[in-house]
């Protein structure tokens, strides 16, 4: 049985600077591999790698490489104690919002937001 843990996170990136730079800015990782095609960054238990698109098809061979012009292809959520208050901390840090936050029917109270590559991040605040 294959194990349940997700290690690595990859997103495919058009511009690897700015990428760099905004997760920098929002999530302020530690950054446990860096070069001049990709950044791996970590997360509270699990990483995230930034990786140029114009590396990814030998990673996803026979299957093409997206551009983010085709839409949004995934969600990624980060738990957090109050959306109200992240959100001032990410409005304060030159991120606009996609919407939220919106009290959800399924419990959550959420807000999304978008890396330049329109990889879509959502904070979640659960509530009753």
């Amino acid at each position: 049985m294959i194990p349940n843990a997700i290690e690595v996170v990859t997103l495919f990136v058009e511009d690897i600077a700015a990428a760099k730079a905004f997760y920098q800015r929002v999530f302020a990782p530690e950054i446990v591999y860096d070069d001049d095609v990709s950044a791996v960054l970590a997360f509270s238990g699990a990483m995230v790698n930034l990786l140029a698109a114009s590396e990814a098809p030998p990673l996803v061979e026979p299957r093409p490489v997206a551009p983010s012009a085709a839409g949004t292809g995934m969600l990624l959520t980060i738990r957090v104690a109050s959306v109200n208050a992240a959100v001032k901390e990410l409005e304060a840090a030159g991120v606009t919002l996609l919407n939220g936050p919106i009290d959800r029917p399924w419990g959550r109270r959420t807000a999304a937001f978008a890396d330049p590559s329109g990889h879509v991040w959502e904070i979640a605040e659960v509530i009753a």
